[in-house]
C-alpha cells in the first residue's frame, strides 16, 4: 500500500560567497566551495588568521555530521554561532511531500525558496533502497527543455537551474529522513540497506538535463564526493546525459564521476523523435564523444539507458544494431521497461521480447541487465518525476518584482 506523508578567468576573480537567497533573505553556506565559505568567515569578522580552521569545523558539521543549525555546532564558539546565523543558514528545504511505494522507494516533493522575483520551485527526489545499496536520484532543473516524447518530466517547460546548493539539499534531505547522518535514528518502517550507509550511490537522473546546468552540477557533486565531507566515491556517483556532446568531455575532466548515456534509439530518424537533441548532435557524434571519455575502460564503464517501447525500439534489429553501433566502447546497457504516465503516447514492450533483446545483447558480449521497475505506484520510476512549478509571464516576473521592491512582496 502506497503511504503518502504531508510533510574569461576565474582563477584571477576575487572569491565571494554565494550569493543563493533563501525566504529570510540570508545566503545559505551549503553549496558554497571552501574558498567560497572562506571569504563568508572575513565578511562575518572572523581573523584572518582562523578563517581556514572554521571552515573546517563548519563543513564538518554540515557534511559529515548533517547539522541544519548553528546552534548544534558546538565546537565553535556561541558568539561566532550567533553572529553566523545572523547572516547566513544552513537550513534544508521544505518537504512538502513525502511518498512510500510498496517496494520501498521513497519520494519527496522538495519546495526550494523563490530567486529574485520568482515563485517558490518544486522538484521530485527519489530513493531507491536495494540489497547492499541505496541509490538516490537527484534532479538538476525544475523542468526541462529536452521534450524527450516517452519522459514525463519532459512534459513540464524548463523553470530554472538548480543551484549547487539546491542539487546537493536533495543529499542532505535525504540522509535526514532516512537517519543516514551519525547519531540519527533510521524512521520506523524504512526500508533500507541493512548495514552502512543508507545512501551510498547518486545518479544524476531526475528532473532536467544535468549538462545544461554544468557549473552548479559540477559544484554540487566536487562537494558530495570530498572525502572530508560526504565523502562519496566518484565511483558511485552517475551523471545521466540525453547527449549534450560538447560538455561530455567536462565532464571526465572536471568531475570525473561515472557516465550514463540515454540512448533509447540506434537510429537517427527515430531518436530524432524520441530525444530530438540527436537533431543537433546525432548518434556518430555521441558516440564518438564516449569513445574518447576520459577515464573510460572495462573497469568504468559507461552506461547506456535503453527505454523498451513497444513496437518502435525492441525488434531484433534493433538489438543488433545496438551491438554494432557500441563496438569497442567499454559499456553496459540497461534495459528500462517503459514507465507508464498519464497521457503517454506509449507502451512498454512484451516482457518476452525484452528478454529476447537483453539475450541477444548479452550474448554479444554487454551486460543488459533488465532494471526493475521501482516505485510505479507514486510515479517515481525512472521517466515519470515532474512538479507543478511552472515559469511566470514576464508580466507577472516584472509586477511582482516591483511589489517586492516597494516592501510589499509575499512568497
Amino acid at each position: 500500500m502506497t503511504v503518502t506523508l504531508d510533510l574569461k578567468d576565474p582563477s584571477a576573480r576575487p572569491v565571494r560567497p554565494s550569493a543563493v537567497q533563501t525566504l529570510d533573505g540570508k545566503p545559505t553556506l551549503i553549496g558554497m566551495s571552501r574558498d567560497e565559505m572562506v571569504a563568508a568567515m572575513a565578511e562575518a569578522g572572523v581573523p584572518e588568521k582562523q578563517r581556514k580552521m572554521r571552515v573546517n569545523q563548519i563543513w564538518h558539521w554540515l557534511y559529515v555530521r548533517g547539522s541544519s543549525d548553528f546552534a548544534d555546532m558546538h565546537t565553535i564558539s556561541r558568539d561566532l554561532r550567533e553572529t553566523l546565523d545572523a547572516r547566513y543558514t544552513v537550513g534544508r528545504p521544505e518537504i512538502v511531500e513525502e511518498q512510500i511505494s510498496d517496494d520501498g522507494t521513497r519520494k519527496w516533493l522538495l519546495r526550494f525558496p523563490p530567486r529574485g522575483a520568482g515563485r517558490p520551485v518544486e522538484v521530485e527526489t527519489v530513493y531507491i533502497p536495494e540489497e547492499g545499496r541505496g541509490t538516490l536520484c537527484i534532479s538538476s532543473q525544475v523542468g526541462c527543455t529536452l521534450t524527450c516524447t516517452f519522459c514525463h518530466t519532459g512534459t513540464q517547460k524548463l523553470v530554472r537551474n538548480l543551484t549547487a546548493e539546491e542539487i546537493l539539499s536533495q543529499l542532505l534531505v535525504a540522509r535526514d529522513r532516512l537517519g543516514d547522518f551519525p547519531h540519527r535514528d533510521t524512521p520506523q518502517g524504512a526500508i533500507v540497506p541493512a548495514e552502512g550507509r543508507k545512501v551510498t550511490n547518486i545518479v544524476m537522473m531526475g528532473m532536467g538535463e544535468p549538462l545544461y546546468n554544468f557549473d552548479n552540477v559540477k559544484k554540487a557533486l566536487l562537494i558530495a564526493s570530498d572525502g572530508d565531507g560526504l565523502a562519496l566515491s566518484r565511483r558511485r556517483i552517475t551523471l545521466s546525459t540525453s547527449g549534450v556532446v560538447p560538455e561530455i568531455a567536462r565532464t571526465g575532466e572536471e568531475i570525473g564521476v561515472m557516465l550514463a548515456i540515454s540512448l533509447h534509439a540506434v537510429r537517427d530518424e527515430l531518436r530524432d523523435v524520441l530525444v530530438p537533441i540527436n537533431k543537433k548532435y546525432p548518434l556518430q557524434q555521441l558516440l564518438d564523444a564516449c569513445r574518447t571519455y576520459p577515464g573510460v575502460s572495462n573497469a568504468r564503464r559507461i552506461t547506456f539507458e535503453y527505454v523498451m517501447l513497444k513496437g518502435v525500439n525492441d525488434s531484433l534489429a534493433d538489438a543488433k544494431e545496438l551491438v554494432r553501433l557500441l563496438k569497442g566502447i567499454p559499456a553496459k546497457i540497461n534495459l528500462i521497461p517503459f514507465n507508464p504516465w498519464p497521457g503517454s503516447d506509449y507502451e512498454c514492450s512484451d516482457w518476452e521480447t525484452i528478454e529476447t533483446f537483453a539475450d541477444f545483447v548479452n550474448a554479444n558480449g554487454y551486460a543488459s541487465p533488465i532494471r526493475t521497475p521501482r516505485g510505479r505506484d507514486i510515479l517515481a520510476a525512472c521517466g515519470q518525476l515532474k512538479s507543478e512549478s511552472e515559469r511566470m509571464r514576464k508580466t507577472d516576473r516584472l509586477a511582482l518584482e516591483a511589489m517586492m521592491i516597494s516592501g510589499h512582496g509575499a512568497d
